[in-house]
Formats: structure tokens, C-alpha cells, sequence
């Protein structure tokens, strides 16, 4: 899949030592993500191709075939306004 997906303007993606985890940041308050969240959305930058952050997450973590399971929370993330 040639999308290049990007975290949308108005949220920020960064770590929060206080939840001692990766959040998503908007105007009206905070996301809290879970590792496999977190680790899809650092690579939303805009320059990676979906089959470029599969194939990355696919070798970070020695899992292959995750395809499914990243494109499933790429559409959740993009109905969320999380991705433009």
C-alpha cells in the first residue's frame, strides 16, 4: 500500500513519563496508547509507505504477517481523525 499516513495537525504523539507511556495529544485532553498503538503511530510520519511501517514493525519485533493487524488500526486511527 503506497498510503503514506501522518499523525493529524492538531494531535502530537510523545512520550509521558508521568503514564509512563506514548500518548496522543489534542486540545481537549490526551490519548493513552498501548505499545502496538504506539509503535504504529512513531512511524506515521508522513515519508513511510503502510507497506514501509509494516515491513519495519515486521522486523523490530521478528513477527511477520502483520499486515492485517496494522492496516485494521490504520482505518481505526484515520475514523478517529488520529490520521490524515
Amino acid at each position: 500500500m503506497n498510503a503514506r499516513p501522518n499523525v493529524a495537525t492538531m494531535f502530537r504523539l510523545q512520550f509521558e513519563p508521568a503514564q509512563d507511556s506514548w500518548v496522543l495529544l489534542y486540545p481537549e485532553g490526551m490519548v493513552r496508547l498501548n505499545t502496538p498503538a504506539a509503535e504504529i503511530l512513531r512511524r506515521c510520519d508522513g515519508c513511510r509507505s503502510v507497506d514501509q511501517i509494516v515491513a519495519e514493525l515486521e522486523l523490530a519485533f521478528g513477527q511477520p504477517g502483520l499486515a492485517g493487524d496494522v492496516c485494521a488500526f490504520l482505518s481505526q486511527a484515520r475514523q478517529r481523525g488520529w490520521l490524515q
